[in-house]
């Protein structure tokens, strides 16, 4: 698993978060930590949002491929 956001999967990303999530809802941590926490979910809903868009505009660019070829018969 990556430590950095900015390398980590959709999946490991999103499975960081829900851990932060549920550490934030159990209110143990400080002050200090949780805004640690937050900022730390704040990068990975990031990455997150990045990863998707990239992964919309894969889709887009196949489908239009499919459109262009559908066009030529």
């Amino acid at each position: 698993m990556a430590d950095k956001p900015e390398e980590m999967s959709f999946e490991e990303a999103l499975k960081r978060l829900e851990a932060l999530v549920a550490e934030l809802e159990r209110g143990e941590l400080s002050l200090e930590e949780s805004v640690r926490a937050y900022e730390e979910g704040v990068r990975l809903v990031r990455r997150c949002e990045k990863l998707l868009a990239e992964a919309e505009a894969r889709i887009r660019t196949l489908g239009d491929e499919g459109e262009s070829a559908d066009e030529g018969n």
